[in-house]
């Protein structure tokens, strides 16, 4: 729970604006199956605006199991449609009017843009994680991944280049400024942690590798055990634990028994809260082989677990690892040998895990919340005084 100094701050930034109903467009739900990094920053964000006394409104896709329409955390959320309807949908429910009134709209970019300033009007901001790149390949057939790829470096950006966007790394605005963005209305607002992460179990006597993510192909989860395969007699108990549900997954295990490696990794599918805190505190790495991300939040809640991490060098990490501070970015084909390092090297270890652990404490909800809705507010104002 927010303090209330924290609340009101946030609270007090809206009020100045003007700002009390906030309506948020979002791909997907929290209570979504594939739910991932993008959801847990919105949910969270929305949670804290909705504490902070904020009219909050969610529109996203059908979530399975989940109601048309709930009550979550203070916040309203309405799910209807399915993956691709909800788009065309849910900005014709806007432009009707049909979630009621807003003082101001939220789109969360991920993937597909909601094309906002087409048809919306008053202050918007736009939420844009990453640009997905070499991405489209990995999760679309050929034709619909160059249809994506034209669609955000062609079709976009002259859109967008204007519109005030909120990224989480400095490394994702760089790219956004290339592809057309201005530089002065794109703000960087890193993600926060969650008060569970923690130090706490001790940490596992024989060498233990934790990953965490959906089981997709942009995870590149199989170079990882590939590369862990090549170093493993060097490192008698090695595990390597593989955290997470996705459309991989059955490649994966075929990949594992093709390696001959199912005494050493572990795929347990979703953990719950205490489970994954748990194993982030056991962790001896946290690594990831991901192609693209926008920041790397398991990086920064391993690290306030007190775990250092070992990563692929690129776009979103180099703003979640400080190399050799707080962990080690790596070319992918290095990526094992990377691992093994830290591993032999106890002293570095610990010395990046203590500073990983410090720079943790730095990140907060509280102030994501408080800095995101500080760039809305500021729209707000501009739009105002351009009146």
């Amino acid at each position: 729970m927010a303090s209330q100094d924290h609340l009101d701050k946030i609270g007090d930034i809206a009020a100045q604006a003007g700002l009390r109903r906030i309506h948020i467009l979002a791909w997907r739900d929290l209570a979504d199956v594939e739910a991932g990094g993008s959801e847990i920053h919105a949910a969270t964000i929305a949670r804290l605006w909705a504490e902070a006394g904020l009219d909050v409104t969610m529109r996203t896709s059908h979530a399975q199991g989940a109601p048309p329409e709930s009550t979550r955390d203070g916040y309203r959320v309405v799910r209807r449609a399915g993956r691709y309807l909800v788009f065309p949908r849910a900005i014709a429910s806007e432009i009707a009017g049909r979630h009621g009134r807003r003082d101001a709209l939220v789109e969360i970019w991920n993937g597909m843009p909601w094309l906002s300033p087409l048809w919306a009007r008053g202050p918007k901001v736009t939420w844009l994680h990453h640009v997905h790149g070499p991405m489209w390949a990995m999760v679309l057939p050929p034709h619909l991944a160059r249809a994506g790829e034209l669609l955000e470096r062609s079709v976009a950006p002259p859109l967008y280049r204007r519109s005030r966007t909120v990224t989480l790394s400095e490394s994702s605005r760089r790219e956004l400024v290339e592809l057309g963005w201005r530089a002065n209305r794109v703000s960087v607002v890193p993600p926060g942690i969650d008060g569970r992460y923690r130090l706490g179990a001790p940490k596992a006597e024989h060498p233990l590798v934790v990953a965490v993510g959906r089981l997709m192909p942009v995870k590149r989860f199989d170079l990882l055990i590939s590369a862990l395969a090549a170093i493993g007699a060097q490192h008698p108990g090695l595990e390597l634990v593989i955290v997470g549900e996705g459309a991989e997954r059955e490649r994966l295990e075929a990949l594992v028994a093709s390696l001959d490696a199912s005494e050493w990794v572990r795929l347990p599918g979703r953990l719950r809260d205490d489970a994954l805190v748990s194993l982030y505190q056991r962790a001896w790495v946290l690594a990831s082989a991901s192609a693209g991300e926008g920041w790397g939040m398991t990086i920064t809640e391993a690290a306030a677990c007190g775990t250092c991490a070992v990563v692929t060098d690129i776009g979103g990490h180099r703003d979640a690892v400080v190399h050799g501070v707080t962990g080690v970015l790596s070319e992918p084909s290095e990526l094992g040998a990377a691992i093994a390092t830290v591993l032999i090297d106890t002293d570095a270890r610990r010395r990046m895990s203590e500073q990983a652990l410090a720079r943790a404490g730095e990140l907060t909800w509280e102030a994501t919340a408080a800095a995101t809705m500080s760039v809305l507010a500021d729209e707000a104002r501009r739009r105002r005084s351009a009146r």
